[in-house]
């Protein structure tokens, strides 16, 4: 038998067989997609929660990478403009979807946010990738009517997609006022290791799974 003739023939099912190797290895990746919340307003980057869970997260092979692709003032409709691109270039497995806050605090319609809501939850579906909405909530000097409409909206997307809704983890720092920045509505840089490992609890029995 002329071994270096297998060789060849095997050669390419070979490397095939190595690529899907490594593309099992690779951990899979978790996008962020949100505002001034998530992007770590007038914060380092390196300050920001989802920074630190990556870090926290890189410390255990097979977790998923974190990809923070939030900034702060994007409504639902700017974050459903950006989105294709990001899929495109990060091919996510699990998108966090933390937008709204924005506008709500603009007054923008509830149906016109439900409709951008849903928009971004069907083009993450439609890659494969599993979307996690996250519970927004806004102050009630808005008034009843209109705060409630709002915090509505996504218990229905959640119900109406069957994917899983993220409580709103600004509920437990807004209660702690040494966490809260001067303006009120961001989270400053004490409260940014809370929220990451809070987050962390939440969202690690949603991402584990067997590489494939």
């Amino acid at each position: 038998m002329n071994f270096k003739n297998v060789f060849r023939w095997h050669l390419p099912f070979l490397l095939l067989l190595g690529l899907f190797s490594l593309r099992a290895a690779a951990a899979d990746t978790l996008l962020i997609l949100g505002d001034s919340l998530s992007a770590g307003y007038r914060l380092p980057v390196a300050q920001a929660w989802p920074t630190l869970l990556a870090n926290a997260w890189q410390k255990h092979p097979g977790s998923p990478r974190v990809i923070n692709a939030s900034i702060s003032g994007d409504t639902a409709a700017q974050g459903l403009a950006r989105l294709p691109e990001l899929l495109k270039q990060h091919q996510p497995r699990w998108v966090v979807i933390e937008l709204g806050a924005n506008d709500g605090l603009r007054g923008f319609p509830a149906q016109d946010i439900q409709r951008d809501l849903s928009q971004i939850i069907t083009l993450v579906q439609q890659t494969g990738a599993q979307p996690l909405l996250m519970q927004i909530h806004i102050p009630p000097n808005y008034g009843r009517r209109y705060t409630e409409a709002f915090s509505a909206i996504y218990p229905a997307l959640a119900k109406q997609f069957n994917i899983p809704l993220l409580p709103f983890f600004m509920e437990q720092v807004v209660i702690k006022p040494e966490w809260m920045q001067d303006d009120g509505l961001h989270p400053n840089q004490d409260a940014q290791p809370f929220i990451a490992t809070w987050m962390a609890k939440r969202l690690e029995p949603l991402v584990k799974h067997e590489s494939n």
